[in-house]
């Protein structure tokens, strides 16, 4: 083989292979012609015109995302900045459309958006931004649809994945959050308490109900106690004083003995002697019978006195 030859086969091996091409899934290719369209070719294994035709560009055909980070004011004069996520697609029967009617789609939907953004936040309070975001992602959408189509792009999915204030507005907002919690929280302890003091007084009250109710019954048992003392000593011949002399003497050794018992008691000086007992039964007597005079006495006076109002209120009415 001429040496000479070699070059040109190797040359033309070279232009041969550089019309092959391999298009990707989800992938569009554009082929011109001496620079003017010729047509689109899809994914697979391609041919090309060495020379005459040439690659344009290649058009992906995935759904696409771009953040757009947007800073405006609201209606109540605060300045926040709103990240918009916005989902699209290449249709894949308007490439052409995609890829020669727009120079820079990114920054064409990137104006979209500020546009919108801007129109529809400044009509609402930071608070309602928060809350109606989704009204916001909406109206985005709504103008990309109608302006983007024309150009092949299908608007996918607008959202609003982040909406940051001036750091010492969320200072503020959180400042305000943990104040309304700790009123609340204060509330809630308050009621706790009033409920706690409202349930201990009723505790106290049925206590000191029931300790009444105790004392009563241990006094109305010690006199019917007593009584049956009484009535026990009369029939075996000692009157009513001598047993309740007896009773009070039982009862007064009875009490000096349970005091004794007690270990852990503090020293009480009792008057121990058998006169006591006396004594106290003596005084208690004197002071009933004095008791008794008394109210015998107010009884006969008060009905004196009624005699005499009595007789003075006929003359009064004759005289009339």
């Amino acid at each position: 083989m001429n040496l000479t030859l070699i070059p040109i086969l190797v040359l033309v091996a070279v232009i041969i292979f550089s019309g092959i091409f391999i298009v990707k899934q989800q992938t569009a290719v554009i082929i011109e012609s001496f620079g003017k369209f010729s047509n689109i070719r899809q994914s697979g294994l391609q041919f090309k015109i060495p020379i005459v035709q040439r690659i344009a560009g290649r058009v992906s055909l995935k759904i696409q995302q771009l953040d757009v980070i947007v800073e405006t004011k609201t209606l109540d004069d605060v300045f926040t900045k709103l990240k918009v996520s916005v989902q699209y697609v290449i249709h894949k029967d308007k490439v052409y459309d995609a890829f020669y009617k727009l120079e820079y789609p990114h920054d064409q939907i990137t104006s979209y958006v500020f546009d919108v953004v801007r129109a529809e936040v400044p009509k609402m309070k930071l608070d309602d931004v928060f809350v109606k975001k989704d009204d916001i992602a909406i109206a985005v959408k709504s103008e990309l649809q109608e302006a983007m189509t024309n150009y092949g792009f299908t608007i996918i999915k607008t959202l609003v994945t982040d909406i940051d204030p001036d750091a010492q507005v969320k200072e503020a907002m959180n400042r305000i959050n943990a104040s309304e919690r700790e009123k609340i929280a204060a509330q809630f302890e308050g009621d706790a308490a009033r409920i706690l003091i409202v349930e201990k007084a009723k505790a106290e009250a049925e206590s000191k109900r029931l300790q009444g109710q105790g004392i009563a019954d241990q006094r109305r048992e010690i006199a019917r106690g007593l009584e049956e003392s009484v009535d026990v000593l009369n029939n075996v011949g000692i009157n009513s004083q001598e047993a309740s002399a007896l009773i009070v003497v039982t009862q007064h050794y009875d009490t000096l003995q349970s005091i004794g018992e007690e270990t852990n008691s503090n020293l009480i000086l009792l008057p121990n002697s058998p006169q006591a007992g006396s004594d106290m039964l003596n005084n208690m007597i004197a002071s009933f019978t004095a008791s008794n005079q008394i109210g015998e006495a107010m009884k006969e006076q008060n009905a004196k006195k009624g005699i005499v109002n009595k007789k003075k209120g006929p003359s009064t009415s004759d005289n009339s």
